[in-house]
């Protein structure tokens, strides 16, 4: 997800926040999702004019008895949107924070059918929705963040009354990070300033608010030069802090905080990311952060209605995929046909977005025998498909040909990156259960579906 200038807010809920202005009447949408907008909405589009932070009030929407809610940082992108659908399903309330500079307002429809169909064959309410335009950077999040707390008289060790924040927010997942590697190259100062300055802010006001729980979407990536070894990545592999494992053998070792090889800002971001988190752990016990270290999300919603559909350049391998399937791209450029592989193609690690979903709820839960801290998990299938696997995976799906450009390897690619799952399974009891086979029917799924669908509200097609 990437950040922008212009903000506004909406909340699809009972409960709404009111402006400084007189309130607008509520409208029901179309899904029957009470809506209320606050005067002067502000999406940066043509017609609508910016609003300063200072002319939105957040107010206490939630007296008595207040519901809690899971807070999503970028939670309409690709992986985010998809690990709200499953708070969802799981019952939890949400929020939703993003400026939708990578994706669109209308993934938002999509989840609000999926839950409501879901809900019904349940026969259950459906949990709280509250969506919120902005970008997490700014002084608008720190309102946000206020309007979800009630002020509390504590005792101190001192024995000494204070007021202190109580928040209804019991969680957040943080996926509001630039994520192009290529991109990452050609404007380090924007990455450092929203993936790393971006997220020091928010730590220091999820703090200020008693808000502990903290889940935060890092990358393979940040094992950079350790991926040549063509083994199993292992979370041992990269550490903060000095500490005491197990390594490949099983073998008790002194584990050393050591990079090498992050060949690009994106991947330094991640790592220096990562680093911030584990002093923040270390220095407040009351801290508890898990690091999630994606490998290669694919696949959607088996419903079609929720996939990968980025505002930018699509760069991973299936959202060009499926644009060469489409007819967007003439051909699939393959980096190197003679790597050390069954088929000379590189192998990755591909892993469907909705274990990857699932992984975040577990981590929800993650206690270090009862005392926070910071812990890394990877979030991987543990196996390893080639390039050429993946294609003909979807060519097989599609029943249709993908035309592949073979060309050279580029600067700093590997020939295997894979996860070992093993940390993920043992302590949070989590382990991937879709194929690689069931990622390309879904994504297929989700391409008929969006090539059919016609364009609403000015917004662009989807392929």
């Amino acid at each position: 997800m990437e950040a922008c200038a212009e903000l506004s807010e909406s909340s699809y809920s009972p409960n709404s926040f009111p402006s400084t202005s007189p309130p607008t009447t509520p409208e029901l949408s179309d899904d029957g999702f009470e809506i209320e907008r606050l005067p002067s909405p502000v999406d940066g589009g043509e017609g609508r004019r910016p609003v300063d932070d200072s002319q939105i009030e957040m107010s206490q929407q939630f007296p008595g008895a207040s519901p809690s809610f899971i807070l999503v940082i970028g939670g309409l992108g690709y992986i985010g949107s998809h690990t709200v659908l499953e708070l969802l399903r799981e019952g939890h309330n949400v929020i939703i924070v993003d400026n939708l500079s990578n994706c669109y307002e209308s993934v938002l429809h999509s989840i609000k059918v999926l839950i409501t169909s879901h809900c019904k064959a349940k026969g259950r309410s459906i949990p709280l929705i509250h969506f919120h335009r902005l970008d997490y950077r700014r002084r608008t999040m720190s309102l946000l963040l206020e309007s979800y707390s009630d002020l509390v008289m504590t005792i101190d060790s001192a024995g000494k009354q204070k007021m202190t924040y109580q928040s209804r927010i019991s969680g957040v997942i943080h996926f509001a990070a630039y994520k192009s590697v290529v991109e990452s190259l050609k404007r380090p100062l924007q990455y450092y300033q929203n993936n790393v300055c971006g997220l020091v802010c928010l730590m220091q006001q999820l703090d200020k608010y008693n808000i502990h729980n903290f889940i935060f979407s890092s990358s393979a990536t940040v094992y950079g030069a350790r991926c040549n070894a063509g083994l199993p990545l292992r979370e041992e592999d990269l550490v903060h802090h000095p500490e005491e494992g197990v390594d490949a053998a099983g073998n008790r070792v002194a584990l050393e905080p050591s990079a090498a090889g992050l060949s690009c800002p994106y991947a330094r971001t991640k790592y220096f990311a990562e680093a911030i988190l584990a002093d923040a752990a270390a220095a407040h016990p009351a801290w508890r952060i898990v690091a999630l270290r994606y490998f290669n999300p694919v696949g959607c919603d088996p419903s079609g209605l929720l996939g990968e559909n980025p505002r930018g350049e699509a760069t991973n391998l299936y959202p060009v995929l499926t644009q060469v399937l489409t007819g967007a791209r003439p051909s699939l450029d393959v980096f190197g046909s003679n790597w050390a592989t069954r088929d000379g193609t590189a192998v990755r690690d591909f892993i469907h977005v909705l274990d990857v979903a699932r992984g975040h709820i577990s981590a929800l839960a993650w206690d270090r025998d009862g005392c926070g801290g910071f812990r890394a998990f990877n979030l991987g299938s543990g196996s390893g498909t080639t390039v050429l696997e993946a294609v003909r995976s979807l060519e097989a799906t599609a029943d249709r040909i993908i035309p592949l450009n073979w060309a050279g390897r580029r600067p700093g690619d590997v020939g295997v990156c894979v996860a070992s799952t093993e940390r993920a399974r043992k302590e949070l009891g989590w382990s991937p259960r879709e194929s690689i086979v069931q990622c390309a029917a879904d994504l297929w799924n989700f391409v008929q579906r969006s090539v059919r669908k016609p364009c609403s509200e000015g917004e662009e097609q989807v392929l």
